[in-house]
C-alpha cells in the first residue's frame, strides 16, 4: 500500500455513493488497474467485491492471504482454491444481500475476463448487470497529490530510459536488443512493470521483434512507459538513423511544431477537439496530412493509456480539459515509409497550462 489508508477508504466511499446514485447494489472489480486503485496493491487474478454500503471484500488464492494483508488496507479477505469456489462465493454474496443490480467493468485489460461475465450471467440469470467503467474512470481522471507524486518519480525513471535509448538505438541493433537495454535500466531504477515499444519499421506501439534490425535511412521510434507506485508516465522519441529523406526531415520539423503547439495550448477549460483541429492544420501546412493518425493526447495513470483517450474514443475529443488531469502528448504519430515520427511527453494540467514531468 503506497498511500495512506484514508486515501483508499475515501475512494471506496466516493464509489459507493456513485453506485447508489446509479442504482447499483454491489460491484465486482476484475480489472487490474481499478482493483489497484481501490485496494492499494497490484495483485494478479484480481477479485474485489464492493457493496453499495459497508466494507469491501477481497478474494485471493489459498495461501496468498498473508502476503496480501501486508500490502493492502482491506482486512476482509476470503481465500479460494479453484474457480468453482470463487464463483460460488460471488453468487452467495449476491443472494445473501438480495442484490438485483450488480456492476461490472467492461474493459480490455490484463486479467479482466469476458469469460467471467459469461459464467456470471449463467449462474445469476435474474441479476441486472451495469457497466461501471465510466464511473470508475471519471473518478480516476483527476489525480490527487499522492498520485502526482508517484507520477513525478516515474517521470524521473523514464528519463533514465530515454538516456539509454540515445546510446543503444544504432544501426545493426534489433528492436528487441534496444527494448531489453531500456527495460533493464527502468527496472533497476524501480519501475516494476515497464512497457517499452520499439518501431524500426512503420508500426504503431510495436512489441519489439528480434528479427527487425535498425538500418540506415530509417526513423526508429521508442515509446517508454515507466511506472512507480503503480502509476505510469508515457514518453516517446524518434531517432533518425544516418541520412534520412527530405520528406522524413519535414515530418520531424512538423512534429516539433505540433508538440510545441500542444504544450502551449493545452489548458483548463479548453476542449481537446479545438487543439486537435489546429494540429491538423500544422500537418497540412507541412504536407504531412496523409501520414497523420488522429488523436493528439490521452490520459495516463494506473495505465499507460487511460481516459480521456482521444486517440481511440472519438467522443473523448469533445471533453473539456481539467486541472489535475495527467496527459501524454503529442501521442498521434506520423507514419512514413521510413518509419514512425513521434515526440511525446507526460504533462500535468495545472494553473493556466501544463507542467512537463518527463
Amino acid at each position: 500500500m503506497h498511500f495512506p489508508e484514508e486515501v483508499y477508504r475515501e475512494r471506496v466511499k466516493r464509489f459507493q455513493k456513485l453506485m447508489r446514485e446509479s442504482g447499483i447494489d454491489g460491484a465486482i472489480i476484475r480489472a487490474l488497474s481499478s482493483y489497484t486503485y481501490f485496494t492499494g496493491t497490484r495483485w494478479l487474478r484480481p477479485a474485489l467485491l464492493i457493496p453499495e454500503e459497508g466494507e469491501p471484500v477481497v478474494m485471493v488464492v489459498k495461501n496468498e492471504k498473508e502476503g496480501f494483508l501486508k500490502r493492502s488496507w482491506i482486512k476482509n479477505v476470503v481465500e479460494y482454491k479453484n474457480a468453482e469456489k470463487l464463483m460460488s462465493y460471488v453468487t452467495g454474496w449476491i443472494k445473501k444481500n438480495n442484490y438485483h443490480t450488480v456492476g461490472l467493468e467492461y474493459t480490455v485489460e490484463r486479467d479482466s475476463f469476458m469469460l467471467f461475465l459469461a459464467v456470471f450471467q449463467r449462474l445469476n440469470p435474474k441479476v441486472v448487470i451495469k457497466d461501471i467503467h465510466s464511473i470508475i474512470m471519471e473518478m480516476r481522471k483527476i489525480k490527487d497529490k499522492w498520485e502526482l507524486k508517484a507520477i513525478e518519480r516515474a517521470g524521473e525513471i523514464a528519463a533514465t530510459g530515454r538516456e539509454v535509448a540515445k546510446e543503444v538505438v544504432k544501426e545493426g541493433k534489433t528492436e528487441l536488443e534496444i527494448a531489453a537495454a531500456i527495460i533493464h535500466e527502468l527496472m533497476l531504477e524501480g519501475s516494476e512493470a515497464p512497457q517499452v515499444y520499439v518501431s524500426a519499421i512503420p508500426r504503431i506501439h510495436a512489441e519489439p521483434m528480434r528479427d527487425i534490425y535498425v538500418e540506415e535511412g530509417q526513423i526508429v521510434s521508442v515509446v517508454i512507459g515507466a511506472d512507480y507506485n503503480d502509476y505510469y508516465v508515457n514518453t516517446s522519441r524518434s531517432f533518425p538513423i544516418g541520412k534520412v529523406s527530405e520528406k522524413a526531415r519535414r515530418a520531424l520539423y512538423a512534429m516539433e511544431e505540433a508538440f510545441d503547439y500542444a504544450l502551449d495550448e493545452t489548458k483548463p477549460g479548453k476542449k481537446f477537439i479545438h487543439i486537435e483541429k489546429e494540429i491538423e492544420k500544422i500537418y497540412e501546412n507541412h504536407q504531412m496530412s496523409e501520414f497523420y493518425i488522429k488523436g493528439y493526447t490521452h490520459g495516463v495513470g494506473l495505465l499507460i493509456e487511460e481516459d480521456p483517450i482521444t486517440t481511440i474514443v472519438v467522443q473523448h475529443r469533445f471533453q473539456e480539459i481539467k486541472e489535475g488531469m495527467v496527459l501524454a502528448m503529442v501521442h498521434a504519430p506520423l507514419i512514413l515509409p521510413e518509419g514512425v515520427v513521434k515526440k511525446e511527453c507526460t504533462v500535468i494540467v495545472e494553473g493556466d497550462g501544463v507542467r512537463i514531468v518527463t
